[in-house]
């Protein structure tokens, strides 16, 4: 049985719900308030029940990989669990939280302060999809919602670009899925002729993906400042 972590949607919005990307440094107060917001009242369950309430929004840390020029395209193998994704097209590396992501600081030891759950779903999701060798510079892009789907309408993407341009990078689980690096302009032009291989977040993501790449708030900064 798995928990995943979620957030009330009358807590996470206001009056209205966005759809699409939303990037952070269009207003950083904002975006701050936003992340606190997703650790505030986030809290864990089933995630079957999970995926049959919209009332909640599942928070899905979202990761664009960069290196130079290419950003890091994936393809999903008839192996992945889920039928729906056989063969579809994604730039983003991302999962559920977990309660091991909450859990408390490494060592385990009493009085510890608890580790940030968005900041440790969102490693552990690049450390199971990808084996980096080298530093990453992971920055906080934005935001993603799409309530045009049930699949949408039940998740929340917390989107961060991370630039490999001093790293290696290789998929882990080959038999699951493939990726490399594709420079830009033909992954654009790969999006306006089959749009619909792709998953539709990162659909969404190319349709602005300058908005996307302009990403400025280091993920430490933008999580310690929604903390503070």
């Amino acid at each position: 049985m798995e928990f995943v972590y979620v957030v009330a949607r009358t807590k996470l919005f206001d009056l209205s719900f966005p759809h699409g990307f939303v990037a952070a440094t269009a207003d950083r107060k904002a975006a701050a308030e936003q992340i606190a917001r997703m650790r505030t009242h986030g809290f864990f369950v089933e995630r079957r029940a999970a995926e049959q309430e919209s009332a909640w929004k599942q928070v899905i840390p979202y990761v664009v990989v960069k290196k130079g020029d290419a950003l890091l395209l994936l393809e999903r193998k008839k192996k992945q669990g889920e039928a729906r994704l056989h063969g579809k097209l994604s730039i983003g590396v991302g999962g559920h939280i977990n309660p091991i992501d909450g859990g408390p600081a490494a060592g385990g030891k009493d009085g510890a302060a608890p580790r940030d759950v968005l900041l440790e779903g969102l490693r552990r999701e690049l450390d199971e999809e990808l084996a980096v060798q080298g530093p990453l510079d992971v920055r906080v892009a934005g935001f993603l919602n799409d309530d045009s789907t049930d699949v949408g309408a039940v998740h929340y993407g917390l989107v961060a670009v991370a630039d490999a341009r001093s790293a290696t990078v290789a998929i882990r689980e080959t038999e699951m899925m493939e990726g490399r690096f594709v420079p830009r302009a033909e992954l654009l032009a790969l999006h306006r002729t089959e749009r619909a291989r792709f998953e539709t977040w990162s659909a969404l993501l190319l349709d602005q993906l300058d908005q996307v790449l302009s990403a400025e708030l280091p993920l430490g900064e933008a999580l310690g400042a929604a903390g503070g």
